[in-house]
Parts: C-alpha cells; sequence; structure tokens
C-alpha cells in the first residue's frame, strides 16, 4: 500500500515538474521573442524593411546599422562609452558606499547607530521633491551639465541600505568578530578580510540593482544636462531624445513641408534604431548570468536563519 502511494506521489510530482517546466519555457520564449525580433530588425536593410516590412528572419543581411552607431565619430559610440564608465564608477562607489554603511548599522555597539538609522530613513518617508533636488543639485553644489550630476542621486538608497544590514545582522555572526577582536584584529582589518569575503551574495544583489539603476538611467540626464550631444550624454538619454524627435516630426511633417522630409531623412533608420535598443540592452543581458546566483542568494539568505 504504502509503495503504491509511494509511485502515485512521484507520478504526481513528476507530471506537475513537466507542466511547470513547459509554462516556464513558454514564459521565457514570450521574453526573448521581442529581443530576437528586434536584432532581425537591425540586421535588416532600409531597403527590405520598407519592402517587406518587419521580418523574423532577415531578407537582406547588413551590418550597416551597427557600423553606423559604432564607427568612429559617431555620437552613440561617445553616449555608449560614458554609460559604461558611469555605471562601472557607480556601481562601485555606490556599492562601497551603502556597505559601510549598512556594516556600521548593523553593529549593536555602534555608539551612534539609532542616530544615523534615523538620517538614512528621512528621505524614504519625506522626499523633497523633484524641485527641492533639482535647486541643490543645481543652485547649491552647481554640478549642472557635469558627470558627478548624474553619479550622485542614485548613489545612496535606503532600500538598498535595509537589504545589506539585514544581511550582515543575519549572516555575519557577532561572535565571529568578537573572536578577532580577541585575536588583536582591528576594524579595518574585520570588514575587509572577514565580513566582505562572507558577504559576497548581498554585496552582489546591491552591485546588481545599482548597475540597473545606473545603466537604464535617462531621468537624471534630462534634467541637468542642456544638450542631447553633450559629452555627458548617456546612451538612454541620447534614445529618448531620438525617438521624441521623430515622433515630432512625424507629427508635424504635414505643417513643416519640405523641412520635415530633409529632417526625417536625417534621423536614424528603423534598423538603426533596433540596432540602438541592442546596444543598450546587450551589456545588462550578457552581465545578469554572472550576478544571478549571487543574487538570488542574497535575496534569500538574510530572509532565513538556521
Amino acid at each position: 500500500m504504502a509503495k503504491k502511494k509511494l509511485k502515485s506521489s512521484i507520478a504526481i510530482s513528476g507530471g506537475t515538474n513537466i507542466i511547470f517546466n513547459i509554462l516556464l519555457f513558454v514564459i521565457a520564449a514570450t521574453c526573448i521573442f521581442p529581443l530576437l525580433y528586434v536584432f532581425s530588425v537591425s540586421l535588416s536593410t532600409k531597403e527590405s524593411i520598407a519592402q517587406y516590412g518587419y521580418q523574423i528572419i532577415p531578407k537582406e543581411l547588413t551590418l550597416a546599422s551597427y557600423q553606423q552607431i559604432l564607427g568612429s565619430g559617431s555620437s552613440i559610440l561617445n553616449a555608449f562609452k560614458n554609460s559604461v564608465i558611469l555605471t562601472i564608477v557607480g556601481t562601485l562607489t555606490g556599492s562601497f558606499t551603502i556597505i559601510t554603511y549598512a556594516y556600521a548599522m548593523s553593529r549593536n555597539d555602534f555608539l551612534y547607530r539609532k542616530f544615523f538609522n534615523t538620517v538614512a530613513f528621512i528621505p524614504m518617508l519625506f522626499g523633497g521633491g523633484m524641485v527641492a533636488n533639482y535647486i541643490v543639485m543645481v543652485n547649491v553644489l552647481g554640478l549642472k551639465n557635469t558627470p558627478f550630476a548624474l553619479l550622485l542621486p542614485l548613489l545612496f538608497n535606503t532600500f538598498y541600505l535595509v537589504i545589506m544590514r539585514t544581511f550582515f545582522q543575519t549572516s555575519v555572526p557577532f561572535a565571529l568578530i568578537e573572536a578577532a577582536m580577541v585575536d588583536g584584529a582591528n576594524e579595518f582589518d574585520i570588514f575587509f578580510k572577514i565580513v566582505l569575503p562572507i558577504s559576497l551574495p548581498g554585496i552582489a544583489t546591491i552591485a546588481l540593482f545599482l548597475t540597473l539603476g545606473y545603466w537604464n538611467d535617462w531621468f537624471n540626464a534630462m534634467l541637468y544636462l542642456d544638450d542631447t550631444f553633450s559629452p555627458y550624454a548617456t546612451l538612454q538619454y541620447m534614445l529618448i531624445q531620438i525617438q521624441r524627435t521623430i515622433e515630432v516630426v512625424i507629427l508635424k511633417g504635414d505643417k513643416m513641408g519640405s523641412v520635415a522630409k530633409e529632417a526625417l531623412q536625417s534621423l536614424p533608420t528603423d534598423g538603426i534604431r533596433m540596432a540602438i535598443v541592442i546596444v543598450t540592452t546587450f551589456p545588462i543581458a550578457l552581465s545578469y548570468p554572472f550576478f544571478q546566483r549571487y543574487f538570488v542568494q542574497g535575496l534569500t539568505l538574510g530572509a532565513v536563519k538556521e
């Protein structure tokens, strides 16, 4: 009797796994198909798109779109470089700021722990708003049209602080820190040689959040940069501006006459726009698998304590 129940439960479990695998495969295909479609259009010639429309398998293959946006002197290539540099610098700086702050907040023996906790949570509960942020950034700090205006707004986040503080409290035993103190280790040795090596899942989680935030950010560039072709313009910001320009010209094309036709001819074709999308998403899609294992572990490890 017991063997029959065991076999039936195994059969049910196997059937459930098959159903879930099929469901997840369909969801994955639904997510991947639009990206493949965009990639196919980016490889199509302007003439084939005009004649056959968008095709999942291009009628005529070409790399002209990528050669144009990644060519020497291209403003889009410069924006791509700016986004890469901003993302790397912002992720490293933001991770260090949040990790050191969260570590201090996780230590019960830190004298000013409650005060700095309050300081960190006030902006989360009572934000100054966009106008106040703009006044501080432009009039007080004088950072308009500088790369620091793109770096500072995303440098610190209270939600990320809570994640790291919880991770330190649940995953780094205070007895380990006390043992290091007894052995004569100072605070810097404890932090860099003991705490950080065993906190890689939490660090990777925060780093991934910051990477996505900096790479996808266009709003701060729109606020603090005056020119689309500024030397500090980011890729996302330039993509938004190009799309808006195309929409404006198309909507007002009938009224503008020949001027609109000349503007439309100078604007990027569909293939180039799709190539910009691929260039924008490829670095993040490429980096995520390296973070995935630590990302999942970092979100779950702090919530369950054995």
